[in-house]
């Protein structure tokens, strides 16, 4: 039996480009070519709008064929989604390892750690010196006769370990929620057919209660959404960590398997211009793409969702980098609403 977990408002556009040229997508193609008010970009009447392509999704990560339905969208107005169902579970690049078994381990034994803007490898010495690396002598992860590193290790502590209010017992544990405790998990995304300018930015916020609009930001061409950001002040209260794998991503008992940052390990589709690669839609059907071009320069013209236009991809966002914890920060678009 599948579980089926909440759903998004996500749509795919049949993307057309000015120059033509579409590919399927495979791990890398190559392309020719209500928030809080905030101002929308003056280019309400885009000249170029593409719309999604639903083939850039693997089909492996589908758990049915990407169909079009009838949508409330987050404007008042009924349109056209493409619904999109995934395994919750990516395809073309692995889950996992997060939490390393000794201090000993090196890099390739753990995930990765977002902190301060910073990307940091989780292997052995890392949680070795969190007491260091954090300013608190209250860290202590491991055995210190042993080595051993303490981390969780059934679904049940998991759950108990992942919870914000989480007890004494679990305090200074390395939370690693693994994928066989949610196989039967998958996600059903739904996103506008064709993006539409909304009146105002809808900006995310947060965290927590100052958060606005959805919490899923948008979906990689391997299935896996886009999530909010992870609640690192909550983890790190508790003496806990959740280590990110190297793709971005872990694991909760509830949500399964989600990305909270873009490393570049998952499909992209280049660009033969030099522009950054695109690596999925946000849940208003404009597309995202990595935070750097071709020449590794971050763009600096951005609106407030982190978003731009150009004459060849239309408007579009840039994610933030890596280490910020962060996608975008806001949508441009109307979404779909439950």
């Amino acid at each position: 039996m599948r579980l089926s977990t909440t759903k998004f408002g996500l749509s795919c556009l049949a993307l057309t480009l000015a120059s033509g040229g579409l590919f399927a997508c495979s791990s890398e193609v190559s392309n020719t070519n209500a928030n809080t008010t905030t101002s929308v970009s003056s280019k309400n009447a885009d000249t170029i709008m593409p719309s999604v392509q639903p083939s850039y999704f693997l089909s492996d990560g589908l758990v049915e064929p990407i169909s079009k339905v009838s949508c409330s969208l987050s404007d008042g107005t009924t349109g056209e989604c493409y619904k999109i169902v995934t395994e919750n579970k990516p395809s073309d690049v692995g889950m996992g390892p997060w939490c390393p078994s000794n201090i000993a381990d090196d890099a390739s034994k753990g995930g990765i750690w977002l902190d301060d803007g910073e990307v940091h490898d989780v292997d052995g010495e890392f949680v070795k010196n969190l007491a260091q690396f954090y300013g608190d002598s209250n860290w202590n992860m491991y055995n210190k006769t042993t080595g051993e590193i303490i981390k969780t290790s059934t679904l049940e502590d998991c759950v108990a370990a992942a919870d914000p209010r989480v007890g004494d017992e679990y305090r200074n544990y390395c939370v690693e929620c693994l994928p066989e405790y949610v196989e039967d998990l998958t996600d059903t995304f739904y996103i506008p057919v064709t993006p539409k300018a909304a009146a105002s930015i809808t900006k995310f916020g947060g965290p927590g209660p100052q958060s606005r609009g959805p919490s899923v930001r948008g979906i990689a061409f391997n299935g896996v959404r886009f999530d909010a950001p992870a609640p690192v002040n909550n983890i790190l209260a508790a003496y806990t960590l959740a280590p990110f794998d190297d793709a971005g991503g872990h694991i909760n008992s509830h949500e399964g398997y989600h990305y909270h940052a873009a490393t570049g390990l998952t499909t992209k589709i280049t660009q033969d211009d030099g522009h950054a690669p695109m690596i999925g839609y946000a849940l208003d059907g404009y597309g995202i793409y990595a935070n750097t071009d071709a020449d590794g320069n971050e763009y600096t013209d951005l609106d407030e969702a982190r978003g731009h236009y150009d004459e060849v991809r239309g408007y579009h966002y840039h994610v933030d980098r890596a280490g910020n914890n962060n996608f975008i920060d806001g949508l441009r678009g109307v979404y779909a609403e439950d």
